[in-house]
């Protein structure tokens, strides 16, 4: 062999050497490239987790909050007919009382709150004071009376 020869020669062995060189780090270059990959769908994956979770905790929050919107809704919608219920007991009872002549000219407060009525003022007399109760409790919606009459002893 000649010197030109083994030139050659060994410049072809350096060319190899360096492609096999070459190709193991083209390797390393895909294995990095799907151990990169890889992870990043992991981080991807856990992400899209914690949207979902934080959408379902979401969910959870507003099906509560309107939940509690409605029941305060009816809370105060109760409130308003039981006021409203009150004020008709209340306007019905000074009715019934203004149509007994025995009654209809005494100064009697009638105050109604859920549906207990209260009876404040002067009676001439023990008939008359029992009589207002039996007209109040006669009235719709009127659960009990609560008389507080005085008897005066005037006539």
């Amino acid at each position: 062999m000649t010197t030109k020869q083994t030139m050659t020669m060994s410049a072809v062995s350096v060319l190899l050497a360096s492609l096999a060189v070459a190709g193991c780090d083209r390797r390393d270059d895909a294995t990095t490239t799907q151990t990169t990959e890889s992870a990043a769908e992991v981080r991807a994956e856990r992400a899209g987790d914690a949207v979902e979770r934080g959408a379902e905790n979401t969910a959870a929050a507003t099906r509560e909050a309107g939940r509690d919107l409605k029941a305060a809704t009816q809370n105060a919608a109760d409130q308003a007919t039981d006021k409203v219920a009150d004020a008709v007991i209340t306007t019905s009872v000074n009715a019934e009382l203004a149509k007994d002549p025995d009654l209809s000219a005494m100064a009697i407060d009638v105050d109604t709150d859920a549906g207990r009525v209260a009876l404040k003022g002067t009676a001439p007399d023990e008939a008359t004071k029992q009589r207002a109760t039996q007209l109040a409790s006669s009235v719709d919606g009127v659960k009990s009376v609560d008389n507080q009459l005085v008897v005066s002893g005037k006539s």
